[in-house]
């Protein structure tokens, strides 16, 4: 198992050795950036998808409504640079709602995040899954199966560590960053020199009857998924190289850049080719072949687009894990998400998230237009939240320039806002789910939080310490049969115990061996007080606790310490395990209950 552990995740890492694993701002750009940049594969097509529903005249809006989504798109950007500089040690949404709106306004930020991750991988693995459905049409149908072969891979790979994970992503990544301008580029230029005449459904400005400012809404709360994953780099600075703020805020830049640009030409070049969404195939895989036709460059396009939305789910695999850290850290989720692996990745928190996308994309069967509605919801809240705790912040702090500062953030938190409106007033039917997953998680956390309070009141230490004096030990080793093991076990207890007691469980179906058990223990431990307990009904674990239970009371009266001691004896192999008895395990859980009451094991190692 171990080998096989070190043949998929590689060797274990030293704490020293966690400098090898930041990133700079190449690799930066692609491990956290490619579920922003893939966004661009079917954000243009919500846009269009939800305006068909009236017309294909209706198409022109997408315009305008890119052009919000760019505006909204350059709130969030600088709100977030200021984020980063602001909080560099990470925690983005989460850490500026606790802090400047207080702790319930950071719970809710915090867990709509840990859902919106989930449909990040949930999303991107269907869109990609989709994708390469769209080139290979033989494969439609097995969605869901390709899917979560994904999901398998990435999480495999983000426990080799962020270093070798970014070393693969930028493959994918920055393919497709070719590609996205490759087809830009070279769709305009043929636009500029009339190879490709308009061929647009309406002129911009053409009154479509029918339009409502509902169905521009509708379809401006679905574009706005192209800007989920903008707030990743924030909640992982600390992963960047020193120095951290001006890394992750030059990799937030450059993101938002380049994502603009793909979003602006992908809807501009739609537009012109009157492309209206089908069935089996994608928005993109449609402007790819109007631009390249069906030749190689428009196959890479299709493979390039397919990797980074595979791909980038790895986005929610960078950012679930800090995030459920810093819940943890605050006692909010189990402190078993703060362990770092073998690898110093937050084994836990990969893990969880992979498991947690798989069954969303079980339940959901693979369908990207059906994960979108909650996927919006889950950012558009933390985006709200954040950009309304930074004006808080501005406000209490007033450094030089605050006054714009604000500006920025109060505009990001108004528009996302506004969608969140939307999505509520014009969207409800899809995203009910979303209000019935954050009660249940908020009230976990609050549960978890609590338990932890109550741990920590009952194991603080009193200001004066007193020591309980016991005036002995008594000591129950439990026998089986009279072995190495139980005269092992028997020396030992002597050694911890002033009063021991050696106690067997006998059953019905072999009275023989049962009398000759007690003989040869009798013979061979003459010293040791030796109890036969009968058992009618072949359990082991009821007889045992009822014994302990009277000795330990006795004990008590006596001022005694009582110690269970539970013999086994380790094959050399583990495998060899599962072919011996397994009372030994059921004994140690049944006993976790029993207060006052220590439980111990003695092992014999076997040798062959």
């Amino acid at each position: 198992m171990q080998h096989l552990k070190r043949m998929l995740i590689g060797r274990p890492l030293k704490s020293s050795e966690e400098g090898g694993q930041k990133l700079g701002k190449l690799k930066a750009l692609a491990m956290l950036s490619s579920d922003a940049l893939s966004s661009v594969a079917y954000g243009t097509e919500q846009i269009v998808l939800v305006l068909t529903t009236l017309s294909a005249a209706a198409i022109w809006y997408s315009l305008p409504i890119a052009g919000f989504v760019l505006i909204l798109l350059l709130s969030l950007t600088l709100s977030y640079r200021q984020i980063i500089h602001a909080y560099p040690s990470g925690g983005g949404a989460y850490v500026v709602s606790s802090e400047n709106l207080g702790k319930n306004a950071g719970l809710l930020a915090g867990g709509s995040l840990l859902i919106d991750y989930m449909l990040t991988v949930a999303v991107s693995v269907s869109a990609g899954a989709e994708a390469i459905t769209s080139a290979i049409p033989a494969l439609y149908g097995h969605q869901v199966a390709i899917s979560l072969v994904i999901i398998v891979i990435l999480m495999a790979m983000n426990l080799r560590g962020m270093s070798e994970s970014a070393n693969f992503l930028m493959i994918p990544v920055y393919l497709f960053v070719i590609s996205m301008i490759a087809m830009i580029l070279w769709g305009l230029y043929r636009i500029a020199t009339g190879d490709i005449p308009m061929q647009a459904r309406a002129q911009v400005g053409a009154v479509v009857p029918g339009i409502s400012a509902a169905l521009i809404f509708r379809a401006f709360s679905s574009g706005s998924s192209s800007l989920t994953g903008v707030e990743a780099i924030s909640n992982a600075v600390p992963f960047f190289k020193k120095p951290r703020a001006h890394n992750a805020a030059s990799t937030l830049a450059i993101m938002a850049g380049i994502l603009g640009f793909f979003f602006a030409g992908i809807t501009f070049l739609n537009y012109w080719y009157g492309i209206v969404p089908q069935a089996k195939v994608t928005v993109l895989s449609q402007v790819a072949s109007f631009t390249f036709g069906h030749g190689f460059m428009y196959y890479v396009t299709q493979f390039a687009t397919a990797m980074i939305l595979a791909v980038a789910a790895n986005t929610g695999f960078s950012a679930f894990p800090v995030l459920a850290y810093n819940l943890a850290k605050d006692k909010f989720m189990p402190h078993m998400y703060q362990d770092r692996g073998d690898r110093l990745g937050y084994s836990n928190g990969i893990i969880t998230l992979a498991v947690g996308s798989a069954i969303l994309i079980a339940l959901f069967h693979g369908s990207t237009a059906r994960l979108i509605p909650l996927y919006a919801v889950g950012v558009f809240i933390p985006f709200t939240l954040s950009q309304s705790g930074m004006i808080i912040h501005w406000l209490r702090r007033k450094p030089a320039g605050w006054f714009k500062k604000t500006i920025a953030n109060f505009t990001g938190a108004l528009i996302s806002f506004a969608i969140l409106v939307i999505l509520f007033v014009y969207r409800l039917p899809d995203i009910w789910p979303f209000f019935v997953i954050m009660p249940v998680l908020l009230y976990f956390f609050y549960r978890i939080h609590k338990h932890y309070e109550n741990v920590a009141e009952q194991l603080r230490l009193p200001e004066e310490v007193a020591l309980h004096d016991y005036d002995g030990s008594t000591v129950i080793v439990l026998v089986g049969n009279v072995t190495r093991v139980t005269r092992g076990a028997l020396n030992y207890a002597q050694t911890i115990g002033d009063y021991v007691i050696a106690m067997h469980v006998s059953m019905d179906e072999n009275p023989d061996k049962e009398h000759e058990t007690q003989t040869e223990f009798r013979k061979d431990f003459p010293d040791v007080r030796f109890v036969d307990v009968h058992s009618s009904y072949r359990s082991v674990e009821g007889p045992v606790k009822r014994f302990v239970d009277m000795i330990a009371r006795n004990a008590a009266k006596r001022n005694y310490t009582t110690t269970v001691l539970i013999p086994q004896f380790v094959p050399s192999k583990p495998w060899q395990n599962i072919l011996h008895n397994q009372t030994n395990l059921r004994l140690r859980a049944s006993f976790a209950s029993q207060e006052n009451i220590i439980v111990a094991t003695y092992s014999y190692h076997l040798k062959k």
